[in-house]
């Protein structure tokens, strides 16, 4: 019986060039992060199930790949006649990375008070894989503890729209809303506070289904029809409104909700810190924006574009989560990157240039060479900063060794004679446009151009 060699569904292989593609996109990512102050930090994949739920409301707590006990502990749960899920799991895969980053800041007292972190590694969720959509992704996050400060907002916002900027992506805004603005927004549309969540949840859907779907969701949720309409009326931004215009306007629609006007007052300082920036311009109040995981109490923020459907990341400030594990309130706000969107549309919109996945030269050698000379050929032209490869097999014809060069996405075939190897010199044909010429393999930096 044959075995499957595709991977487990949702999840991807990454190829070469696919590959090197991503770590271009990490690196520039890393380097910006790094400009802003941030370091780096690293969790486990797995956590205990104690450490996830109850983080992200039930729709993501259904989402969490959730790992079950082994060996004899696994035995004795399914000896039972009805286990229940606690007798069989007490582990899971990390859903996202802050409530990771909350559990490390709860557990490490020594940290720095303000503690700036950027993370960039894999989560996984249980969901439906369809197009651009996967069981198993990476996240590039930043994110400040320890401060109330509006400036931290700033500062995430800021250089998650620089790292993006880096990577070549022009023409997208950052929608910035308040937490407890929209929460004030859904108590004077007259919408019962039990049903508080159901109506943020739809929300969140709104730029993937429509104010007609949003609505559909609310009447299901027992919400009528008039309470959505009111919501829409304060929630949903008329166009043709400036940024102060779309201010004034929420404030008189909120005039009734102490809760809001204070929420409204941080999202008017947030936009005043934003203009100081270099990100001024990208700055756009959505009072529709939910963000769909519970943790969120303060300023929210995600990234859009009018050229594409979808966000590009998102964030907010959730200053109830760490407490969660360290028993008193530890104030923090952070910003996601969509990696995999990201990564996605780099490629459609042809942004990564010149990245090469596959070896600078690939050094191609007559039966009469020595193999040392060949290896002292290459190690001479590592040490000058070129990615080189040997073509292992002596003896073959040397057609065949420069096809396989081009196969191999080499840039450039080495070919070396006897007298090449008596010297020291190096024949380079360009495998793109076939021109070729003799060079000393100690001017190689000056005589080859990448």
């Amino acid at each position: 019986m044959s075995i499957s060699a595709k991977p487990a569904s949702g999840m991807r292989d990454f190829l070469p060039e696919e590959t090197t593609k991503r770590h271009h996109a990490l690196k520039i990512i890393q380097q910006t992060y790094e400009k802003y102050g941030f370091v780096p930090l690293e969790t486990p994949s797995i956590e205990n199930l104690t450490t996830l739920l109850g983080k992200y409301g039930d729709e993501g707590d259904q989402l969490i790949f959730k790992i079950l006990h082994r060996r004899d502990k696994l035995k004795k749960a399914l000896e039972k006649e009805n286990p229940e899920e606690k007798d069989l799991t007490d582990l899971g895969l990390r859903y996202d990375l802050t409530v990771s980053l909350a559990r490390v800041v709860a557990n490490n007292p020594k940290l720095p008070k303000y503690f700036k972190r950027y993370q960039m590694q894999p989560v996984w969720r249980a969901d439906r894989p369809g197009k651009g959509r996967y069981r198993e992704f990476m996240q590039c996050d930043i994110d400040i503890t320890g401060t109330e400060s509006l400036v931290a907002e700033a500062e995430v916002c800021t250089a998650t729209a620089e790292a993006l900027q880096n990577l070549g992506f022009e023409n997208f805004y950052i929608c910035i809303n308040h937490r407890q603005l929209l929460k004030a927004a859904i108590e004077i549309s007259g919408i019962p506070s039990g049903l508080e969540t159901a109506a943020l949840v739809a929300m969140d859907k709104l730029d993937k289904i429509g104010s007609d779907g949003v609505k559909d969701e609310l009447l299901k949720k027992s919400i009528t029809s008039s309470q959505a309409e009111n919501l829409f009326k304060i929630a949903i931004r008329p166009e043709g409104l400036s940024e102060e215009e779309e201010i004034a306007r929420l404030e008189n629609e909120i005039s009734a909700s102490s809760s809001g006007k204070a929420a409204l007052e941080e999202v008017k300082t947030l936009m005043q810190l934003m203009s100081a920036t270099k990100a001024a311009k990208l700055c756009k109040v959505d009072p529709s924006l939910a963000r769909g995981l519970g943790y969120y109490t303060g300023c929210i923020f995600e990234i859009r574009s009018d050229l594409f459907s979808g966000s590009l990341g998102g964030g907010g400030r959730y200053d109830g989560l760490v407490g969660m594990f360290k028993g008193e309130e530890i104030p923090a706000v952070g910003f996601s990157i969509g990696f995999e969107r990201i990564i996605m549309l780099m490629d459609e919109l042809n942004l990564f240039g010149k990245v090469h996945s596959g070896p600078d030269i690939m050094l191609c050698s007559f039966p009469d060479v020595p193999l040392t000379k060949v290896i002292k050929t290459a190690g001479a032209l590592r040490s000058k900063g070129f990615k080189v490869e040997i073509y292992p097999e002596q003896g073959h014809k040397l057609g065949r060794q420069i096809s396989y060069a081009d196969t191999a996405s080499c840039q450039f075939a080495g070919i070396i004679g006897s007298e090449e190897a008596a010297s020291e010199s190096l024949t380079v044909k360009n495998l793109k446009t076939g021109e070729q010429k003799n060079i000393k393999v100690s001017d190689a930096d000056k005589e080859i151009t990448l």
